[in-house]
């Protein structure tokens, strides 16, 4: 979704160009996550005007459409002065996913107060109560310019600041104010020309965290958490310790050189350049920097509740999130899949001895033993991840396992008993309708249990246990190594919890056998990348492809579907070769392309049986199928043969084929892979 930046630089000299360019990178590093406009707000003097009065004035540059636009607006702008050294300096950016109102100019962020800019805010997420605080502030006399539902919070925290009780009122208490008034979801950033080089930042189930930089050593690594009522009492305002700029909670550089850098995001892949000291912030927290010196504080410390927010060291590169040779990051990441599977793996399968430790789980392992059944949920790809392990897990584990998308599961408010296990799978650890499942599930007493690709995020925090998939950093939008990443984790939590079971060992070690070649395997597969890029340049004309398979293969047919709708916006539809009398065989005929897998496992009759039902409708099916398999070639149009594997893990290959489809036909049909229209990378909203 939305993409929040922001710089700040205390005794850090740097010229206005230098803040433009750390800002205009900030957000080039988010474009993956969706948008269609973008902002930034920095401190803005004119040329010709030196006098100190108007230094804290705010100019806002908006520009719809790519980031790239609204950088060569910054070099158009008389009003600032490129060449100007800043000692301390705040600035803001953003990067807007449209829900409230169309992509423009007055739409984009940052928001401001009113006209003189006194306040600005950044916002990722939704206020699901703006229209009643909008009519409020209204019917105050505020003026409002866009149609979105952020511009209520510049608005409140002015009305706030115009009706404070007196002049020691700090930044960070008015936003304290501002949040008890907000319901809906949200990261926020805050700048002001009434705190000039002060820095307010919070969160509610939207990610965001902290970037910290310096030549000095830091005064901790551990900041602890101060609690405040922030209500009146007795007619006396009780004052912010942290507010404070000699706080001895507050994070500081150490010795006589105080200066040091502050970058704010949404994701990590933004800070990683400058930094990999980074302090992720829980819901509700509030994050200031005033004088240098940042501190957190809650309003309320609840039961349970961590009192420490610790500075941790990113384990990314910034390799990781560069394209490298690849015309995009999709295909890098399609690429990386040999590499990203064996990461997963790694530390956690031990093939001498068969033996599987997922450190993650191994302290509730014999709670999940002991459980009704297993309730995995998911949205788009990570959904397609639970339905592909399914049938293994079940064969596995020995017990009942449901397949839930996070949205629908909320919306029936289905019954969770104490004695469930349930897993969340998300890519980002920050899925909006997924976080809201898990946390409907504690509520109930289930045990939860994360599955994600992201350190840090508000998934791995809220989870009771959980396992990390180690596919590395994934920018494109279309998700393909955190796929197959999620799928073999799933794996390995099957051959984990069944290592028991003396009638299983003989499956446990044809699958471990499995894994053991499996980056192999992929390679075989990605070789064929030739040959699936001439079968796209018959088909990237067309207007609607089927995807056809059973057992395995049906969690395949949904995800090459899903990656074909979501990059080249042409129809797809994953068909369970079961159901095509039911309904799916009126839509065959010569004219509609048609892919289907069939691999030698349990299905393949039954898949051979869909196969003749296509061909006698004049079908001409593009197979996917093992190597050396006569019997399926003589009846296909094209022919994509895989290695053969183990019939849990075939569907690791088979959708790779799919996956570099989708990648030729969106460059065939012109089409940005890495960045489609209407999505986003990290669906933070419900």
């Amino acid at each position: 979704m939305c993409g929040i930046f922001a710089y700040l630089n205390y005794r850090v000299p740097r010229t206005r160009k230098e803040i433009f360019e750390t800002l205009v990178k900030g957000l080039q590093r988010l474009e993956y996550r969706g948008y269609d406009s973008a902002g930034i707000a920095v401190d803005c003097s004119n040329k010709k005007n030196t006098d100190d009065n108007n230094n804290n004035n705010i100019c806002l540059i908006k520009k719809t459409g790519k980031v790239k636009a609204l950088e060569e607006e910054l070099h158009k702008k008389d009003s600032v002065d490129l060449d100007e050294e800043l000692y301390t300096h705040f600035g803001i950016a953003h990067t807007r996913w449209a829900t409230h109102g169309e992509p423009s100019p007055l739409n984009s962020h940052p928001h401001r107060s009113d006209k003189d800019n006194e306040f600005v805010v950044i916002h990722n997420g939704i206020i699901t109560n703006y229209k009643e605080l909008k009519k409020y502030l209204i019917a105050k006399g505020y003026e409002f310019e866009s149609e979105t539902d952020t511009e209520v919070i510049p608005k409140l925290i002015k009305y706030v600041y115009d009706n404070r009780e007196n002049d020691s009122v700090t930044f960070s208490m008015l936003v304290e104010r501002v949040i008890q008034q907000l319901e809906g979801a949200f990261a926020l950033v805050f700048k002001s020309r009434h705190f000039p080089n002060e820095a307010v930042c919070t969160r509610r189930g939207s990610p965001l965290l902290i970037g910290v930089r310096s030549e000095q050593e830091l005064s901790t690594e551990h900041i602890p958490v101060q609690y405040n009522s922030g209500h009146l009492k007795e007619g006396i305002h009780e004052k912010n310790s942290h507010n404070k700029p000699d706080c001895s909670d507050a994070l500081r550089p150490v010795g006589d050189d105080v200066a040091v850098e502050y970058y704010f995001a949404s994701d990590a892949s933004a800070i990683i350049e400058h930094t990999n000291k980074v302090l992720y912030l829980e819901d509700d927290d509030i994050a200031a920097v005033t004088a240098g010196q940042l501190s957190i504080h809650r309003i309320n410390r609840q039961a349970g509740e961590d009192p420490i927010r610790a500075i941790q060291t990113l384990q990314m590169e910034i390799q990781q999130i560069m394209k490298g040779n690849y015309d995009a990051f999709m295909q890098k990441e399609i690429f990386e899949q040999p590499e990203s599977v064996v990461n997963t793996m790694r530390g956690r399968i031990f093939f001498d001895n068969n033996k599987v430790v997922l450190g993650g789980l191994k302290d509730h392992l014999k709670e999940i033993k002991r459980c009704r059944r297993l309730i995995m949920i998911g949205c788009g790809t990570s959904f397609h991840a639970a339905v592909a392990t399914r049938q293994i897990l079940e064969e596995l584990t020995e017990l009942p396992v449901m397949v839930e998308l996070a949205s629908d599961f909320l919306d029936r408010n289905t019954p969770v008993f104490r004695d469930d296990v349930c897993f969340f799978i998300s890519q980002s650890g920050e899925t909006a309708d997924t976080l809201m499942a898990l946390r409907y599930c504690k509520e109930r007493g289930a045990l939860t249990v994360g599955i994600t690709n992201t350190v840090g995020s508000s998934i791995c925090r809220e989870t009771v246990c959980g396992v990390h998939v180690n596919a590395g950093p994934e920018i494109g939008v279309a998700s393909t190594k955190a796929y197959t990443s999620q799928f073999v984790s799933l794996i390995m939590f099957g051959l984990m919890v069944s290592e028991d079971r003396l009638s299983l060992q003989k499956r446990r070690e044809e699958i471990i056998g499995g894994l053991r070649v499996l980056h192999e395997h992929i390679n075989k597969v990605l070789s064929l990348d030739d040959k699936i890029k001439t079968i796209a340049n018959e088909l990237y004309q067309q207007r609607s492809l089927l995807v056809m398979g059973r057992g395995f293969h049906y969690a395949t047919c949904l995800e090459g579907a899903l990656k074909i709708k979501e990059i080249t916006y042409m129809h797809s539809e994953g068909i369970l070769a079961g159901e095509l009398k039911h309904g799916p065989l009126a839509l065959i005929d010569k004219h509609m392309p048609v892919i289907m897998i069939i691999m030698r496992d349990a299905c393949y009759i039954k898949c051979q049986n869909a196969l003749q039902q296509v061909t006698a409708r004049s079908g001409r099916p593009i197979i996917i199928c093992c190597q050396d398999d006569p019997e399926v070639a003589k009846n296909a149009y094209q022919t994509i043969e895989l290695p053969h594997t183990v019939d849990c893990l075939q569907g690791i290959l088979s959708v790779i084929p799919l996956q570099l489809m989708s990648f030729h036909l969106a460059v065939l049909r012109g089409y940005d892979v890495d960045c489609p229209r209407n999505l986003a990378k990290s669906v933070t909203v419900e």
